[in-house]
């Protein structure tokens, strides 16, 4: 509060609801991921008509006793409605909780938020800020955050490339398409799914990830496919690209300058640089909407690989420094947000 703030102190009754809903979220999050890790949300997702604590439990195969306890939170927590002691799924929570091909799905934040890399090395390592790199995470991490990026690829191919104007015209044409910092090949295989007229590059600077990739489309899509070990902001291409595309991963280049450079270099004239990213607050109203408090979680992980997520007006600042022309953007969801530039003609 400055000095110039002229409203009343709120009282101590005001301010503990902002501390007890912290706590009611906590318990509603880790309900949510053990429901998730122990299978009992996705067996009420089979059970349209519900069941029963027992039933449920007997399914499942935990203790009767604690399933009917994790029930009751369940359904304090929104994501089970109970009707005659039978408790099934709230509408539309399956889809969003273990449908990994919507565009809604979320369940994979609830278990990668759990995840060491998250909060607890954060916590850890809070004193020195010793920072690290992809490569020092866990598989599981990698695992956890390609299904977190799934829905991201998902709204992007078609449907966010479908806005950026003349742009799906040009890929019905063929052409190379480069998805960079690919990860383990989502987008990739979306990518080759969605325009089969052209041909893809995955870059990615993680070898493990990389590794993942290839595995993934062996033998599935020909010569249409191809992979490159490479930091962003070393990549380079033997022929020019129609368009270049990053997905939630463009605030983590160590030299966004570089790669921004390097990506207008690969392109053909005219090619599009399509940015796909969390668009982070830039005010204080902002930053305590509920999409600006996950962002701020998310903002552990990132600071200890040294970097933060960025406001989505800092692409348009990005690509105008770069010679890009016929800059805009659109939000798909108060999460994601594309920005775009073409090349000089």
């Amino acid at each position: 509060m400055t000095d110039t703030d002229t409203r009343p102190t709120p009282t101590i009754q005001q301010q503990a609801p902002v501390l007890l809903s912290q706590i009611a979220g906590y318990v509603g999050h880790r309900t949510i991921a053990m429901g998730l890790r122990t299978g009992l949300v996705a067996a009420l997702a089979d059970a349209p008509d519900g069941l029963t604590p027992d039933a449920l439990a007997d399914d499942v195969g935990v203790d009767a006793f604690y399933g009917s306890v994790w029930c009751r939170a369940a359904f304090a927590a929104g994501v089970c409605d109970r009707i005659d002691g039978r408790y099934r799924l709230a509408p539309h929570m399956a889809t969003m909780l273990l449908d990994t091909t919507s565009a809604a799905y979320v369940g994979g934040v609830f278990t990668v938020m759990e995840q060491p890399e998250m909060f607890d090395r954060f916590e850890r390592v809070l004193p020195s800020g010793e920072r690290m790199w992809w490569d020092d995470t866990s598989h599981d991490w990698i695992a956890g955050v390609s299904g977190t990026g799934t829905p991201f690829y998902t709204r992007l191919v078609p449907g966010g490339i479908d806005a950026v104007p003349g742009l799906s015209d040009r890929l019905v044409a063929g052409g190379c398409i480069v998805d960079t910092a690919c990860g383990a090949g989502t987008g990739v295989l979306r990518l080759a799914e969605h325009y089969p007229q052209c041909t893809i590059i995955g870059v990615d600077g993680d070898g493990y990830s990389i590794d993942k990739a290839r595995a993934r489309v062996e033998g599935a899509l020909g010569d249409r496919v191809a992979f490159v070990h490479s930091p962003l902001e070393e990549f380079s291409l033997d022929g020019p690209a129609a368009l270049v595309i990053n997905n939630i991963s463009m605030h983590e280049c160590r030299d966004i300058d570089a790669v921004t450079a390097n990506v207008a270099a690969a392109l053909e004239p005219g090619g599009w640089f399509v940015i796909s990213d969390f668009p982070f607050p830039d005010t204080d109203d902002g930053l305590r909407t509920v999409p600006g408090r996950i962002m701020c979680g998310i903002q552990y992980f990132e600071a200890q690989i040294d970097d933060q997520l960025l406001p989505r007006a800092y692409y348009d600042d990005l690509l105008a420094r770069h010679g890009f022309v016929d800059i805009a953007s659109t939000v798909l969801t108060p999460l994601h947000a594309l920005t775009w530039g073409r090349t000089a003609h």
